[in-house]
């Protein structure tokens, strides 16, 4: 079945709608770097090559409290795992050579999957995923570039208007919508108290890569026995 211009339509209406109600969360991953000291570069290297919100956040903020590089990575990768699965669903929509699926791959954040997912076709699915993606990239780095530039030039900034307050509140917003019912919440839950456990006894970013770790152990777990969760 050939898309039709309605379909088209709504699908590029949905994907700005849901690039403009994620920008606030570029605007506050901006004044995270300028109030850890990271740079415009390096804040845009964030948001064009890792390009993804809870993954930046958590790198970003291993870096504020001082933690190594390794960790920072490490703690980003972990909480990026899930785009494996993004891949094996979409895959079949996004046919073509190495350079094109390696390219649109970058793409690959819940918000493009989530359009595109959802469409009737390959050909739509293919649009929803590239749309989404593309209104996500390129209002989130957007967002990140005035972030850092007007707030590193005025740091006194972030906290007289409270704009540091808004950072984690941004990270709970990013991965809030994830929890979709009791099991979800039960593995964020673990995670949340094994970073809180970690906090004052190990070194910075290391209760950020166990939270992440225990995730990855236990959700399978839960997932058979999900019953008892729902």
């Amino acid at each position: 079945m050939v898309a039709s211009d309605a379909q088209r339509r709504s699908i590029r209406a949905q994907a700005i709608s849901i690039g403009l109600a994620i920008s606030p969360f570029g605007l506050a991953f901006g004044a995270l770097c300028a109030e850890s000291g990271v740079g415009v570069w390096e804040a845009l290297g964030f948001s064009s090559l890792v390009f993804g919100g809870s993954s930046q956040f958590a790198a970003v903020s291993v870096l504020a409290d001082d933690g190594t590089v390794i960790a920072a990575v490490t703690a980003g990768l972990l909480l990026n795992l899930r785009s494996l699965a993004f891949g094996v669903s979409m895959a079949p929509s996004l046919k073509g050579s190495l350079l094109w699926r390696a390219g649109v791959s970058q793409l690959m954040i819940d918000e493009s999957t989530a359009i595109g997912s959802s469409q009737s076709t390959h050909e739509l699915r293919r649009y929803g995923y590239l749309w989404g993606g593309l209104s996500v990239f390129v209002l989130w780095n957007a967002t990140t570039l005035i972030g850092v530039s007007v707030l590193s030039e005025a740091e006194s900034l972030i906290t007289d208007l409270g704009i540091d307050a808004t950072i984690p509140a941004a990270f709970l917003g990013l991965i809030w919508n994830k929890l979709e019912n009791a099991r979800h919440r039960v593995v964020a839950l673990i995670g949340a108290i094994t970073a809180l456990i970690l906090i004052p006894i190990t070194p910075a970013g290391i209760p950020v890569i166990a939270a992440a770790s225990a995730i990855i152990w236990v959700r399978p777990w839960l997932v058979r026995e999900g019953d008892n969760y729902e």
